[in-house]
């Protein structure tokens, strides 16, 4: 899933102005910011597989520096001496030379200005408009009009100062409508949403459904309680529980996680583009799999009331809920139920058993299964149902105190969940938290993902493990400095009990999330590697991915190594057993990180899209709907809110405010009315309606109710 590259023009390297003698250079990406300035990560902080190198800053480039660069280029700078930038200890550049260009292709919409057809790129980091020929020349069918959204090659830009030009390749569809959208994201970050013939072809040539000779020598969970606990909109299922008693007050849960390897084998098609791909790219109302659906949503999938194949960690707890066992098989399951966070949550704590029943099924147009409505369940059934998430959430709730007492990090964040329609358009937003009903899964999920870590670790068996290096001392007290700007005083953050001490403290902040926000963006990106390196968020030695293997690659290849194990210690494999090689294992460590880095891209990108879109379709509401925000910054011709329930950033201009003339006071955090004297302070709550959308700008502005 690589974008385009391609080298700049021999000539462009000779026509930029080369280094002065014992001026230092570095090069690196750059990227560019809105105004038009940029900044340029040196190659040493870029590597994929996330080990420690240089920890020198970012360089700063003012626009008037960047030459011909153009976002994602990778660059040489030449470092400017004396020049100060935007904080203490920043340094300056300008780019010197063009090394390597960063894309090919741009997506943008076309417009007409005069007698010239120019495309304004979707990126608004992007800052200059593309000048492109007449499309009516190209013999396009349809040709391309101005309101459409296009592909453009870029042509050779060798001179700053005349205009960028390209040609117009392919048309998407008319700007804004979701399905050209969809493939504008598509071509931006290279995604494939069809697979190649041949591997149709072996996805066609599965069976539709297990057969009997294929549960032969696994352990037989069909007739024990068996769940899935998902969200609504969840388009494929990997994961499955199972609970059973045992002597003496003990208690069995099997995490069953679906096997995929049985039937992607090492060397085939479907093999060679799952490993392509990566990883599964989930955008907003769509999904662009790993794996076909045959494969994605069918046979791999744990959907309810279904012979299913899976790998299984059995985990046996002592009475006081102290784990006392941990063992390995391969497993055939039956889901009793596939049930949604939301049903789990009121099954934990709702006793009213029409209540619960009275929880609707998601859409089917949102979701891979539906399975069946609760209300179908008689008062036993849904009684012992209850019982077994009930139970789970025990065992999984003393697991997570135990986690977090030994200096795991609670770094669960709310996240705003998109809804579209049936014809793609967003029409509903909703804040989900990580409540009981996500942690039951989560606590279970990590404990599956740890001993299996273990298990080829300690076996040492060439094999892929997430990998979550520790932060970099300069980043954390540039972070703490910066906390100490909203009157938060903190210790040294280097130490993990004062890390721990003010997660806490956001957690009651009114900016609580966008701090937590920043705090995240200051630690280093977890990543795949072929050593264990320990995880620095979970505070754990060894760790992997074993539990998603229909989304992720990285967990198919855990699971062939799984499978060796079983072989050399008695059992049954049940897929192909690959020989990986340590080499083997590292260049797809890498590979992976870089696939994943552009999946959650072009998942942020989808989210920018619908958010807009979202409250683009509020503006044409006879009666606006009204959102609590919070006022996160303040300047002197406005201030910059946060929704509280989605988690939206917005601008509400002091324009808007007719009722007086308000002006920014002494201590630069309110603004005040002169008349009334009504104030707009720093973490003040008000409730705002949408204003004004510029979905170009990507700009969002309210005025308040």
């Amino acid at each position: 899933m690589k974008r385009g590259r391609r080298q700049a023009h021999a000539r462009n390297a000779h026509r930029s102005p080369a280094p002065a003698r014992n001026t230092p250079e570095v090069t690196g990406k750059i990227q560019f910011r809105a105004g038009g300035s940029a900044y340029v990560v040196a190659d040493s902080l870029t590597g994929a597989s996330g080990r420690k190198g240089s920890l020198e800053p970012s360089i700063q480039i003012f626009p008037e520096d960047t030459s011909i660069a153009l976002p994602g280029d990778r660059v040489a700078v030449r470092i400017i001496e004396g020049r100060q930038g935007r904080r203490a200890g920043e340094r300056v550049g300008k780019v010197s030379r063009v090394l390597e260009r960063g894309r090919e292709t741009i997506v943008g919409d076309l417009r007409k200005d005069g007698r010239n057809f120019l495309v304004a790129p979707d990126d608004p980091r992007f800052v200059r408009e593309i000048l492109v020929s007449d499309p009516a020349r190209l013999g396009l069918k349809p040709v391309p009009q101005p309101g459409d959204k296009v592909v453009v090659k870029l042509g050779d830009w060798r001179n700053r100062h005349q205009p960028l030009t390209g040609e117009i390749t392919g048309r998407l569809g008319r700007t804004h409508e979701p399905k050209t959208e969809l493939l504008g994201i598509f071509e931006k970050f290279g995604l494939a949403h069809r697979f190649p013939p041949e591997v149709e072809r072996e996805a066609a040539a599965l069976p539709d459904r297990v057969h009997a000779h294929d549960v032969q020598g696994r352990l037989d969970y069909r007739k024990i309680p068996v769940v899935t606990i998902d969200p609504d909109d969840a388009k494929d299922f990997d994961d499955a529980l199972s609970i059973e008693a045992g002597h003496d007050g003990e208690i069995r849960v099997g995490i069953h996680i679906a096997d995929v390897s049985t039937y992607v084998r090492p060397g085939t098609a479907l093999d060679r583009e799952a490993a392509r791909r990566g990883n599964s790219t989930y955008l907003v109302g769509t999904v662009i799999p790993m794996l076909p659906e045959k494969l994605s949503n069918g046979l791999c999938s744990l959907v309810e009331g279904e012979d299913r194949l899976c790998k299984a960690v059995l985990l046996t707890f002592a009475r006081n809920g102290r784990l006392k066992e941990t063992t390995f098989g391969n497993s055939v399951i039956r889901s009793r139920k596939r049930l949604t966070y939301r049903q789990a949550y009121a099954l934990l704590f709702e006793n009213d058993l029409d209540r619960i029943r009275a929880l609707p099924l998601p859409p089917k147009h949102q979701t891979g299964s539906t399975g069946r409505a609760l209300r179908s369940l008689s008062d036993g059934e849904l009684v012992d149902l209850q019982s077994w998430v009930r139970t789970l959430w025990r065992l999984a709730s003393r697991m997570r105190q135990d986690r977090m007492a030994h200096g795991s990090l609670d770094l669960d964040m709310p996240e705003t969940k998109i809804f579209v329609d049936e014809h793609g358009y967003a029409d509903r937003l909703e804040r989900i938290e990580q409540d009981e009903s996500h942690q039951l899964i989560e606590e279970f999920m990590l404990a599956a993902n740890e001993a299996v870590a273990r298990l080829t670790k300690s076996n040492r068996m060439p094999s892929l493990y997430r990998v979550h290096d520790d932060p970099d001392e300069e980043r954390l007290q540039e972070y703490r400095q910066f906390l100490g700007t909203f009157g938060i005083q903190v210790g040294d953050l280097t130490r993990r009990e004062e890390v721990t001490k003010l997660l806490r403290t956001l957690s009651t902040q009114p900016q609580g999330y966008t701090l937590r926000t920043e705090f995240l963006r200051s630690l280093r990106k977890a990543c795949y590697r072929a050593s264990a390196d320990g995880h620095y968020g979970l505070h754990k030695k060894d760790y992997t991915h074993f539990t998603s293997p229909i989304r992720r690659y990285s967990d198919l290849v855990v699971h062939r190594v799984f499978d060796t194990y079983l072989a050399k210690h008695g059992g049954r494999p049940a897929g192909a057993r690959a020989g990986y090689d340590i080499a083997g294992v590292e260049g797809l460590a890498e590979h992976l990180s870089l696939t994943e880095i552009n999946s959650t891209e072009a998942e942020r990108e989808s989210v920018k899209i619908k958010l807009l879109e979202f409250f683009e379709r509020e503006l044409a509401k006879e009666t606006r709907t009204p959102f609590p925000a919070v006022i996160t910054d303040v300047r002197r011709n406005g201030f910059f809110i946060e929704l509280v329930d989605s988690m939206t950033f917005g601008f509400v201009a002091s324009s808007t405010l007719g009722d007086d003339r308000y002006e920014l006071d002494s201590s630069g955090s309110a603004l005040v009315g002169r008349k009334k004297h009504r104030s707009f302070a720093l973490n003040g709550r008000l409730d705002v309606v949408v204003d004004k959308v510029d979905r170009f700008k990507r700009l969002i502005d309210f005025r308040p109710l």
